[in-house]
Order: structure tokens, then C-alpha cells, then sequence
């Protein structure tokens, strides 16, 4: 499963809201709106596989079986993560989108706003089998609170702990880390000859944002307040990127050259042997991938904080995953919407998820026996138990830029050797907090 990762973005979407009002799915080449056959559809799919290729072939024939029920024909192109945020910008503004297309979950408000987006009121579920098919954790990152969603859950995922037994064995470690305190201690006594403690991305913008969140909540701080105004510069806030990048800068359990990471590198040190442990959400596919077995590595809860756990101080996951939406204006909504049903029905929820690794949002489908394994029970609890989603605010998108970036910066400080301070993480947030008034 490939990790959500946010493009650059070259305008707030709070500007391109004005631009796209009433865009999306419209008339043009290479636009699904273009398309006004109520036998075709396109979809813009996300690279949830080791490769886009992957993905055609997961895909290819379920798209067959819909058109075979529907006598639709759906035109996919499966996009890489570092281009879809952008692609979908675009859509919005020129009208040359898809009819349906998969989003990442923490998009949702910030595409939201741009009004290109179908809502999913009560009628618009009612046609997909209604919203109480979803677990309720999956629909709280769906969109902004007290608005209709703008997509629907569709693969959910979470953060876990991998760690390598053999590494983990070698080095006398008897249990793998419950506490930060205990993962900081394992990675110094893996951390040398040559291998690692722990694997980042630092060069990866989401991912950035994604665990400083998660520390940032155990630190009892949101990166926006209750009004959803920035908020980078609070003490917990400072405190949970200090914390992450200190894993490198202090610790010395992230190798240096992690600082440039971006493309799932890190996933390929682990099932490499070079690194012990990482964060990350369903991996099992891509380790597979990389030649690693399955009995090679275990998988636990992201760590909490050592002592008694304060308020909130047991979130150890953002809530993960994709949704799939439709744009506003498709010509052919209806087929669309019976496209979203047959994704989102309980036989392709099983199947799709069980071979990404990642989480049926639908209830009956989790069920099925495959959610009941080691890795996948523990992705499938902390989903119920402990994941927040990010701020469902307009300018999510641009948060995971600057605040990404911001990190990104001080990672390479930290590979750079030079001191990363509670004054050099401030004013680096501080930066990304006035970007995001620009």
C-alpha cells in the first residue's frame, strides 16, 4: 500500500475554490466529463500497489466485472501518489477531470472547497446501500464537520510498528517497544555495522505531516485551533516535530541519508536488512514485494508516550486511507454512482482490500477472516480504537506543504549536523504558519 503523499501546491485551495465553482468532470481532451456516453467511465485510480502496473492488473479485471453487471465501460489510469494532488487541482480548474477518481482521506475538506466535488447526502448513500454500512472512523475524514462528505471511505488504513524478529533477536531485544523511551532504546542497540534503527522519509511531505500529528496529539496539540487558524508554533506542537526529527538529530537512529528519502525507500531498507524498525500503514504487500517474509518481521501498535498516558495521549495514528469521489458536473452520474456502489459493495471491499493490506471501511466486510490477522488485527483496532483523522479544514492541503517542508528542512539540518533547537524547530514553523497566511 502505497503511502499518501501531497504534491506541491502552487495556489491555496482557498483561491482555486473561487476558480472552481462549478468545475470539474467538464468537457475537454483527455477530460472524463468530456466523455457524455452513458456506457463509459473514467476513473482516476491511486497507486495503492508496489507500482502503477500492479495496480492495472489488480484493477483490469474488476473493472471487467462491472462492466459485465452494468454493460459500463470504465477507462482507468492509475496515478502516482506524487502527482495526484496536482492532477486533481488541475481538474479542478480546467474541467478536464474524471467522472470518479480515489483522493487521499486527508484531502477531503481542502477539495471540499473547491466545490467540484459531488456531496453524498442522504440520498446519494441511499443509493450506494446508505451510510450506516461504514464505520464511523473511516467517515470522519470524508470532509468538513457539519457539511454533506465529499467522498466515501473506500480502503482505510492505519499506522503500525514493523520490526525485523532477526535484527531485533541479534541484538538482545526480548519485546518489541510499547513506549518512545523503548523504541529509542531498541534503535540505539541495532544502530550500528552499517544498519539502523529506524526507517523515515524525510524528503516525503505527508509523511511528515503524518507522524508529526500523531505527536503532536500526544503532546495534547493540534496544529490548527478550535476557529481551524494555524497553530504550528504551540509548545506541544514545537515538541512533536522536535521529537520526530530528533530521532535522527539526537538519537542517531535514523541514518542521515533518510533525510532525501521519498518513494518508499525506507520500506526497501527494512526488508533489506539495513534498518529494524519502521512506521508505516499496511506494508506487507510492498515487503513481499522487496523479498522479505512474512515471518520475518512483526507488527505492533506506534508507540505512546512513556508514563501514564494524559488526555488524548493515546492517539498513535493518523486515520489513513482513500476515499472515492465523483466530480460535480460528470455526464454521467448515474453510472458513476453505480461504479462508487460496486467498489464500495461488500464482495469488492474484501477482496480489493485483503490485497493491499489495507482496512475495509465497510462493516460487513471486515468481517472476513483476512482483517483477523496479526498485521491486519492490528491495523483494524487502531482504526476503532485510537486513529484521529487530520484537520478536515480547507487549507489541509497546504498544511501538509509547508509544515511537510518545514520538516523536510530540518531533517537535512539534522544530516547536515547542524543542532536542531527548540528555537530552530519553532522558527521553521513559524515560516510555515505565515506561508500559510500568504
Amino acid at each position: 500500500m502505497r503511502i499518501l503523499r501531497a504534491a506541491t501546491v502552487s495556489a491555496t485551495v482557498t483561491a482555486l475554490a473561487a476558480m472552481a465553482s462549478g468545475c470539474g468532470g467538464g468537457t475537454g481532451p483527455g477530460g472524463g466529463g468530456s466523455n457524455d456516453s452513458p456506457r463509459t467511465l473514467t476513473y482516476w485510480a491511486s497507486n495503492q500497489g508496489p507500482d502503477v502496473e500492479a495496480d492495472k492488473k489488480v484493477l483490469g479485471p474488476e473493472l471487467k466485472k462491472f462492466e459485465r453487471q452494468t454493460g459500463i465501460k470504465v477507462k482507468l489510469e492509475v496515478i502516482p501518489w506524487p502527482d495526484l494532488l496536482n492532477r486533481i487541482l488541475a481538474a479542478t480548474t480546467s474541467g478536464q477531470g474524471p467522472d470518479v477518481l480515489n483522493i487521499g482521506n486527508t484531502w477531503s475538506a481542502s477539495l471540499q472547497a473547491t466545490g467540484a466535488l459531488l456531496p453524498w447526502d442522504k440520498g446519494a448513500f441511499d443509493k450506494i446501500g446508505g451510510r450506516d454500512r461504514f464505520v464511523a472512523p473511516a467517515l470522519g475524514a470524508t470532509g468538513a464537520a457539519g457539511k454533506d462528505p465529499a467522498a466515501v471511505p473506500l480502503y482505510s488504513l492505519t499506522y503500525a510498528l514493523y520490526y525485523n524478529k532477526q535484527m531485533f533477536k541479534d541484538a538482545g531485544i526480548s519485546r518489541p517497544p510499547t513506549t518512545w523511551d523503548e523504541l529509542v532504546a531498541a534503535g540505539k542497540r541495532v544502530s550500528k555495522d552499517g544498519k539502523w534503527g529506524l526507517g523515515a522519509e524525510g524528503g516525503q511531505l505527508a509523511n511528515n505531516i503524518h507522524q508529526a500529528f500523531v505527536l503532536g496529539k500526544q503532546h495534547g496539540a493540534d496544529f490548527f485551533d478550535a476557529a481551524g487558524k494555524p497553530s504550528f508554533t504551540s509548545d506541544g506542537a514545537v515538541a512533536a516535530v522536535k521529537q520526530y526529527v530528533d530521532f535522527m538529530a539526537k538519537d542517531k537512529i535514523i541514518a542521515p541519508g533518510n533525510a532525501e528519502y521519498g518513494q518508499n525507500q525506507s520500506l526497501r531498507d527494512f526488508a533489506t536488512g539495513r534498518t529494524a524498525m519502521v512506521l508505516w500503514q499496511a506494508a506487507a504487500t510492498t515487503f513481499a514485494a522487496d523479498g522479505m517474509k512474512p515471518t520475518d518481521w512483526g507488527v505492533v501498535p506506534v508507540p505512546v508516550p512513556s508514563g501514564t498516558p494524559g488526555s488524548g495521549r493515546q492517539t498513535n495514528s493518523m486515520l489513513a486511507g482513500i476515499n472515492i469521489a465523483v466530480f460535480k458536473n460528470t455526464h454521467n452520474l448515474n453510472g458513476a454512482q453505480k461504479f462508487v456502489k460496486f467498489m464500495t459493495g461488500d464482495a469488492e471491499q474484501k477482496l480489493l482490500n485483503k490485497t493491499y493490506g489495507s482496512i475495509p471501511p465497510v462493516r460487513a466486510a471486515q468481517q472476513d477472516p483476512a482483517f483477523d490477522r496479526q498485521d491486519t488485527r492490528v491495523l483494524r483496532e487502531t482504526l476503532t480504537r485510537s486513529a484521529a483523522p487530520l484537520p478536515q479544514v480547507a487549507d489541509e492541503a497546504q498544511f501538509e506543504t509547508s509544515v511537510g517542508t518545514a520538516i523536510k528542512d530540518l531533517f537535512a539540518d539534522a544530516a547536515a549536523g547542524k543542532p536542531v533547537t527548540t528555537g530552530s524547530v519553532k522558527a521553521r514553523l513559524a515560516k510555515a504558519e505565515q506561508q500559510m497566511a500568504q
